[in-house]
């Protein structure tokens, strides 16, 4: 299965929750019930079948006319459970998995920032060579959207398919920056669209190349971010 076939361009996302943000709040006549409304959207949206969602031509309109549906009280249709057990769990082991590549071969600091850079500047011009060569052949990327954005609940494998994925969700866009800064204490990348913190990317580099990418698009666990950057903006004195 290509699983980097199910990365969306991180405007996109934006958008359509945004979107779907907006339809809730119509309907549901307040901001916490409309977040509960996304909740159970995107609950549904993964509890489709790979192949089921394939064949959804408009996952926008799917989301919305699904948003209406838990507005007014529609139950779902019957189908397969929700895979987020499984979901968690890869994401533990994958954290495992990071944790121990960190501890046995960690890349010295200017190593470590200039590959981080190398693959910024890469996906921020969209060049896929650049980019492939600043991956290992077997590197591995997480995309944590906590089942609250559509993004792949799988993790994706190989230097080709990361590639792919990562030029998706980051490649060139007018509305999105990507900046090197600070991320769990070592320099990773920071994403924002139209100002707002969409995505906080933490990669893991040995022998000068990315082994693992950890990228967080779950809008609650970006919630601080967005906190200090607006906090920042309110503190810092106009020239």
């Amino acid at each position: 299965m290509d699983v980097a076939s199910d990365a969306v361009p991180l405007a996109e996302l934006l958008d359509e929750r945004r979107h779907l943000l907006d339809v809730a709040h119509r309907m549901s006549g307040g901001l916490r019930d409309a977040e509960s409304v996304i909740d159970e959207t995107y609950r549904r949206w993964y509890a489709l079948s790979g192949a089921e969602r394939a064949r959804i031509v408009s996952p926008r309109a799917w989301l919305s006319a699904t948003a209406g549906d838990v507005c007014r009280g529609l139950p779902a249709a019957p189908g397969p459970g929700v895979p987020q057990a499984g979901y968690d769990h890869e994401l533990t082991a994958v954290a495992r998995l990071r944790l121990l590549a960190q501890r046995s071969a960690p890349s010295p600091s200017a190593e470590h920032d200039a590959v981080v850079r190398a693959v910024g500047d890469a996906c921020a011009a969209g060049d896929a060579a650049s980019l492939s060569s600043a991956l290992s052949p077997d590197a591995m990327a997480v995309f944590d959207g906590g089942g609250k954005v559509r993004t792949t609940l799988r993790s994706v494998h190989g230097g080709e398919q990361v590639t792919r994925s990562l030029l998706t969700l980051l490649g060139p866009h007018p509305r999105t920056t990507l900046t090197a800064q600070s991320v769990n204490s070592r320099t990773g990348l920071v994403v924002r669209c139209d100002h707002t913190v969409a995505a906080v990317i933490s990669l893991d580099v040995t022998d000068r190349r990315v082994a693992q990418v950890w990228a967080v698009l779950n809008p609650e666990k970006l919630r601080r971010w967005n906190q200090r950057a607006h906090a920042a903006g309110i503190l810092t004195p106009e020239s």
